[in-house]
């Protein structure tokens, strides 16, 4: 039978459970004297590790796993998703100037930086996205472009259908003005215009 390789969201989740792995230990040779006794385990238990447990991962990948998961150095952060919701891509939000409006849909107001995600896990993804967002925000950046490639299946890749809810988060909704795919036929990139430093929600 054909082995079914590992999809985008699999392989994260398997990345993660591999780092909480720890490598066999090679037998010490007899030299006739007692052995040391073996130091603790310097991995925590997995009930004290916050995040999802290596079963908890294991489950999802059995089930074909919907969220990543992100390693950083003794514990595993779950790539959360903004409790608002996904953010309304091409949706005109209550406020929002009739002339930034109409540059970002037509496409006059151009990109003045752009990030490329395609082809990244997602916790890679989300982070490079976060701090480059944050970053253009405090730089004064008007509009920014991302790039997430349409991926594969009826109903794209992760990053793209991800994209939505990680700019839906309360910590990146509140530094957007809107968004928009560059146009109907490129659904792999979306448009970001950002509000200004210390200005209003909608200007």
């Amino acid at each position: 039978m054909r082995q079914r390789r590992l999809n985008e969201e699999e392989q994260a989740l398997w990345a993660a459970f591999a780092q909480g792995i720890a490598p066999l230990r090679t037998p010490p040779r007899h030299t006739g004297q007692t052995p040391p006794p073996a130091p603790p385990p310097s991995v925590p238990p997995e009930a004290d590790r916050p995040g999802m447990s290596r079963a908890a991962i294991m489950q999802r990948l059995a089930q074909g796993g919907v969220h990543a998961v992100h390693q950083t150095a003794g514990h595993s952060l779950t790539v959360q998703k903004g409790k608002g919701g996904a953010f309304e891509i091409g949706v005109r939000r209550p406020g929002l100037d009739d002339t930034s409006w109409r540059g970002l849909v037509s496409g006059k107001l151009r990109p003045e930086r752009r990030l490329d995600l395609h082809g990244q896990v997602a916790q890679t993804a989300f982070h490079r996205l976060h701090g480059f967002l944050v970053q253009a925000h405090a730089d004064n950046v008007r509009c920014v472009e991302i790039i997430t490639g349409l991926g594969s299946g009826h109903n794209g890749g992760i990053l793209r259908r991800e994209l939505p809810f990680w700019l839906g988060r309360g910590d990146l909704g509140r530094l957007i003005l809107a968004v928009v795919h560059p146009h109907a036929a490129n659904q792999g990139a979306v448009r970001v215009l950002l509000r200004r430093p210390g200005r209003g929600v909608y200007r």
